[in-house]
């Protein structure tokens, strides 16, 4: 059970590089007992702020023996660690699943809440719907395709495809859900538009096996529009994904 806001937490443990984010963004540093092992890599949005606080494996004896009162995970520890840690007496903070943008500002706003800061959660939402509505459109009719190192993409109805509607362009993958790299349609109807997330993975070190290693795809790569995406930014659906919306929105006018 998650105490009232005002008794707060001065001990608090982070499971996995998505609830890293909303540690740094809301908790006091001198709060935040250690965060995952992953909180300063390249796909971790707050990685510079991270930098100096001790890092935790998501195991149970290493958590236990820091002796946190708060964890806060999204997949870290596997999907018995709640129960576990709330049987050993440990708050647990479970961060829901986000699909579009309401549901960033539901769990932005109750994540915040529940760690007793409601109004850095709301200052998140007002900062993060302010940028949204300032979003100029592409207005070049484009489609576009989001690639990623393992080679699949996302179709309609998921965060990516909201992020490409409100940047003024049309999803060139009409499958809902996550799918390989349409290669065969590629081949024969190049994407306008490449929204290219790890770009400098993909570039650097493909998996030999991946659709991103494809001839096909690295073709289109040199010859399509192409927009890298940090990694950061698309890694964990939260509300820095508007770094990636203004990104897409923008790069019609540097293309022009």
């Amino acid at each position: 059970m998650i105490q009232p806001a005002s008794e707060g937490y001065q001990r608090i443990i982070s499971m996995d590089y998505c609830a890293d984010q909303y540690v740094l963004a809301l908790a006091e540093r001198q709060d935040i007992l250690a965060l995952s092992p992953d909180a300063n890599k390249t796909f971790s949005y707050l990685r510079d702020q991270a930098d100096g606080i001790p890092q935790i494996r998501p195991v149970a004896e290493s958590v236990l023996a820091a002796q946190p009162d708060l964890i806060v995970r999204s997949y870290g520890g596997g999907p018995l660690a709640p129960r576990f840690f709330s049987q050993a007496g440990i708050d647990v903070l479970q961060i829901g699943w986000t699909s579009d943008f309401d549901s960033i500002r539901t769990v932005t706003r109750d994540i915040a809440a529940q760690m007793g800061v409601p109004e850095r959660g709301e200052e998140l939402i007002v900062a993060f719907d302010a940028r949204l509505a300032a979003i100029t459109p592409r207005d070049d009719d484009q489609n576009v395709l989001y690639v990623t190192p393992g080679g699949v993409t996302s179709g309609p109805n998921g965060l990516i495809n909201d992020a490409f509607e409100t940047a003024g362009l049309t999803n060139y993958e009409t499958r809902v859900g996550w799918h390989d790299l349409p290669l065969e349609q590629i081949a024969t109807h190049a994407p306008d538009v490449l929204a290219v997330a790890f770009y400098d993975s993909i570039h650097q070190n493909p998996s030999i096996w991946s659709p991103s290693h494809h001839p096909v795809t690295l073709n289109a790569l040199e010859t399509a529009e192409t927009v890298p995406l940090d990694a950061s930014w698309t890694s964990c659906g939260a509300w820095y994904l508007i770094d990636a919306i203004e990104a897409l929105a923008a790069s019609g006018s540097e293309a022009s």
